[in-house]
């Protein structure tokens, strides 16, 4: 698997052609999704080949926005497929990445280990330190599409996202749902304050 040739390849595609307004689904977020897998799954005790695959799917998860942020999944995996086999992957390693990819949806639904490390991968900064940072690009994001038009809103959705999260592995409950708390009553002050 030649998962260093396709980092560049995928990583300098995005840079170049994701739409500017992505403040949130930016080639960042691809390369802070690829560290947090990497975190995560030394910790879960992952087999070397099962990082690789991991690492493929972090550094695909969002490539599907190339084309729009609808079913941008779907789309991942139909452009990870068009590369991986070219790069040394097997057809059931491909399966694999695109179960992982589809693992990052909302609502996320992961079916086996890999899937669910991904996932934490994917919402690792619900429970960090950078939370408020990162969900301003969010937010910035959303506002362009018209999802919410307020910081109010905002704050309603994050609410509301924040209480129906959880997180899969226990790396991720153990390391990160503390601060994921924390984070969620800042925001319950704030909106208590409107």
């Amino acid at each position: 698997m030649e998962y260093e040739k396709l980092n560049k390849i995928i990583l300098e595609r995005l840079k170049e052609n994701l739409p500017e307004h992505l403040s949130y689904h930016s080639v960042m977020h691809v390369k802070d999704v690829i560290e947090s897998v990497e975190k995560i799954a030394k910790s879960e005790k992952v087999n070397e080949e099962d990082l690789l695959l991991l690492k493929t799917a972090a550094l695909f998860h969002d490539t599907g926005f190339l084309y729009g942020s609808k079913d941008h999944e779907e789309k991942s995996c139909e452009i990870a497929e068009e590369y991986l086999s070219d790069y040394g992957y097997s057809e059931s390693q491909i399966e694999k990445i695109k179960g992982m990819i589809m693992a990052t949806k909302i609502p996320q639904t992961p079916y086996n280990h890999l899937e669910q490390i991904l996932a934490d991968a994917d919402l690792d900064y619900l429970g960090r330190d950078d939370f408020f940072v990162i969900g301003d690009k969010l937010f910035e994001e959303l506002s362009m599409f018209g999802i919410v038009n307020s910081e109010r809103d905002w704050n309603l959705l994050q609410e509301k996202f924040l209480e129906s999260h959880h997180y899969f592995t226990r790396t991720a409950i153990n390391s990160r749902n503390q601060k994921k708390q924390d984070n969620l009553n800042i925001i319950k002050t704030k909106l208590k304050n409107y």
